[in-house]
């Protein structure tokens, strides 16, 4: 049971409910106390033993932990099965209707002092508002879960960091993002708190920011601890997210079948737990893998299934995302116009602050577009463009690519000069990709059979 309130409080909870049961001081106290006893305990001069609580509960036909703490009978465990119930909401694609239920549950946690189902809330919300494209509000729902759990264990408050880093990561502030989910890592395997769950969640987290940072090594890496852990942790949905970024890795290296396995995976556990949000996530990869071996015309049912999947949940980042993977694969089939089209679109919903890095693909092919239609001008304004962006973001693997882009473009065109100046800026983001992130983040000890 919670500790129970102080004297004062619980003197002015037994008054008020005697009182609004109509009895006396006497009446409450016989046959066991006196009424003297019952008029100071009122008053909070004196802290009731258990027996006495149990004796007063029982006269005013209360349950002991409500007079003794203020929180109604089963309230924790009604707490507990609505945040369930709102995690459900949330999996099956409602984010509004899950974000009315878990501000509703806030409010409840918070007015009688439940910490962790008052932090479980506000990581609900955070998941909706990411849900949602608002990153800012995310933000600070994921801040919040953290000063929440302020006294508890680093473990513990892993999932709002975690939270937060993504915000960033999706924000364009890779960098950023990285530092967040390293320092942790570090804090945690430095201090020996080598919790399964809260480390496969970061390093889960970590490859996509390196990824597109171009730091391919430091990704794999992260990928290869996250399948060690994956048997220790007892999270099936964090296991399947696990698979799924790990797919990243596997594709960068071009191991497409050990990606398309490890998508397989993923997905069956999704379908299993019925997160339908993360089942279109896996068919966004799947989707990915496709494009990656050249089966277009797959890829291509899966990227409009995994986009419509996100659109009719109001996944507006997501979805935006998506589209520019579409995008680039209606482009390869020879659909340009309906390619470009699609990426007009999708800038409209993407800013620096809001997908930056996928906006800068956006551009990137555009500007591809514009050169197979020998709009020249066009195409070196979108790649100046993405360049901007992926500065911004440190994308350094994808803005060397783009640097690249526009070399040749320039070069074509017959600006020697200004096209060796780009391919100079994208070798120095390739080695920037690679050099600048500092020492890798401690590792936890791991048994010789999982590596």
């Amino acid at each position: 049971m919670a500790e129970r309130d102080d004297p004062e409080t619980i003197g002015r909870r037994v008054q008020e409910l005697r009182r609004r049961r109509g009895l006396t001081q006497r009446q409450l106290a016989e046959p066991a106390y006196t009424p003297a006893y019952v008029s100071t305990l009122e008053a909070g001069r004196v802290r009731p033993s258990d027996e006495a609580l149990r004796h007063l509960a029982d006269r005013l036909g209360v349950a002991f932990e409500e007079l003794a703490t203020g929180r109604p009978t089963h309230l924790a465990t009604d707490l507990r099965l609505g945040l369930t119930e709102a995690q459900r909401a949330l999996a099956d694609g409602e984010a509004e209707q899950a974000a009315d239920r878990f501000a509703g549950l806030l409010a409840q946690a918070a007015a009688h002092g439940f910490v962790e189902e008052q932090a479980a809330a506000q990581l609900g919300l955070g998941d909706c508002a990411l849900e949602t494209g608002d990153l800012q509000g995310a933000r600070e729902h994921f801040e919040a879960a953290e000063r929440t759990l302020a006294a508890a264990s680093l473990p513990a408050r892993v999932p709002a960091r975690r939270g937060r880093a993504v915000t960033h990561y999706l924000a364009g502030e890779l960098r950023y993002a990285v530092y967040l989910l390293e320092s942790t890592l570090d804090e945690l395997n430095l201090a020996g708190l080598h919790d399964p769950d809260a480390l496969l969640l970061l390093y889960t987290a970590v490859i996509g920011p390196y990824m597109d940072m171009g730091a391919q090594a430091r990704a794999a890496q992260a990928a290869e601890l996250a399948l060690a852990l994956a048997p220790q942790a007892g999270d099936p949905a964090l296991i399947a997210r696990m698979h799924r970024s790990v797919a990243r890795t596997l594709l960068a290296e071009g191991r497409i079948a050990e990606a398309d396995a490890s998508l397989a995976k993923a997905a069956e556990m999704y379908r299993q737990l019925k997160i339908r949000t993360e089942l279109a996530n896996c068919r966004w990869m799947r989707g990915y893998v496709y494009a990656q071996n050249g089966e277009l015309a797959r890829a291509e049912e899966e990227l409009r299934a995994a986009r419509a999947m996100l659109s009719s949940r109001r996944a507006a980042l997501y979805s935006s995302q998506v589209a520019v993977e579409l995008a680039d694969v209606l482009h390869r089939r020879g659909k340009s116009e309906e390619a470009a089209e699609l990426l007009r679109e999708v800038l409209g919903g993407l800013s620096p602050e809001r997908g930056a890095v996928h906006a800068a693909a956006a551009h990137r092919l555009l500007g591809i577009i514009a050169e197979h239609t020998r709009d020249t001008e066009a195409a070196e304004e979108h790649y100046v463009r993405a360049m901007s962006l992926l500065e911004r973001a440190g994308a350094a693997g994808d803005l060397a690519d783009v640097c690249r882009l526009l070399g040749d473009l320039l070069r074509r065109t017959g600006r020697v000069e200004a096209a060796l100046d780009a391919y100079r800026t994208g070798l120095g983001h390739r080695t920037a990709g690679t050099t600048t992130l500092g020492p890798a983040p401690a590792q936890p000890p791991l048994r010789d059979d999982l590596l």
